[in-house]
């Protein structure tokens, strides 16, 4: 709705020069950031072809250089027709990363040079204990779930290793002790910095399954006898997962009626029964009113 169709015949050049500015300086500075940061190569083409675009905080900031008499209703013009090219260029963009990686690498010394170092996060630190590396859990995921099962497992004193993206998490956990390692699971090569080939059990605790098929795959060759525990969002989801055998599937609809019926039953079951039948507190009876 913001979008005016007539910039791009009446202010054609100015359009190329702002889609020219989304798309490669800012994806250059942003590859040259992570570069500096020391990590790879084909992690810094894929960064920067994830920003070779711009969004709606564009169209904020627009509004606001024109409600303060910075920037003329044609600058706005500009940044919509610029942000729609860009987002729909994008796709082609994320898809050309990694074959442009592959070829640099293979061609340019230094492109190989780049692209072989290692993000210091991804790999577990050197002094780990190896009794934490043997018969231990490998818990894919530290979000909200991740944390609690974690929490368990550190009470108990059950050994385990964290896989996760974020790196400021990765490095907290370090500092407190738990074995950790950052990236992406269903790379084969995290789960064998994670030692998953050791490991008695992975727990997938993550909101997204995507990447599932390939993790719980790359798990088993390298663990024939692990037991895989997955997180699910929904019954139909839960399904599908058990029926092409991914292990042990909970879900959040099945454990929360689980345990509400769990609880319904032993209230139930405390209550003195008059005529046969069970009778409820007044307070359960009186929630189920409101409800």
């Amino acid at each position: 709705m913001l979008f005016d169709p007539a910039v791009l015949i009446e202010r054609p050049l100015q359009v190329i020069a702002t889609v020219l500015v989304i798309v490669f300086c800012k994806s250059l500075a942003a590859a040259a950031l992570v570069v500096i940061f020391r990590y790879p190569l084909r992690t810094a083409l894929t960064v920067s072809a994830a920003l070779a675009q711009i969004g709606e905080f564009s169209f904020i900031l627009a509004g606001l250089g024109m409600s303060l008499g910075l920037l003329p209703q044609e600058g706005m013009s500009l940044v919509v027709a610029g942000a729609l090219i860009s987002i729909a260029l994008n796709p082609l963009f994320m898809a050309s990363g990694e074959p442009l990686a592959a070829r640099l690498t293979a061609r340019l010394r230094w492109a190989a040079r780049l692209d072989a170092r290692r993000d210091p996060s991804a790999a577990l630190p050197a002094g780990t204990d190896a009794r934490l590396l043997d018969g231990q859990v490998v818990l894919v995921g530290y979000g909200r779930v991740g944390r609690r099962i974690g929490d368990s497992l550190r009470e108990r004193g059950i050994p385990f290793v964290v896989v996760d993206l974020n790196r400021e998490r990765i490095e907290r956990l370090r500092a407190s002790g738990v074995p950790a390692v950052s990236g992406d699971a269903d790379h084969p090569e995290v789960l064998v910095q994670a030692q998953v080939h050791p490991a008695a059990m992975l727990v997938v605790a993550i909101p997204d399954t995507v990447g599932l098929e390939r993790m719980v795959e790359t798990a088993r060759t390298l663990n024939p006898t692990i037991e895989i525990v997955v997180r699910s969002h929904n019954d139909d989801e839960s399904a599908f997962l058990r029926r092409e055998g991914f292990g042990r599937v909970f879900s959040g609809e099945e454990e929360l009626a689980r345990s509400m019926i769990a609880h319904i039953h032993q209230r139930c079951a405390t209550r003195p029964r008059q005529g046969g039948a069970a009778t409820v507190e007044p307070a359960v009876a009186a929630g189920a009113e409101g409800r």
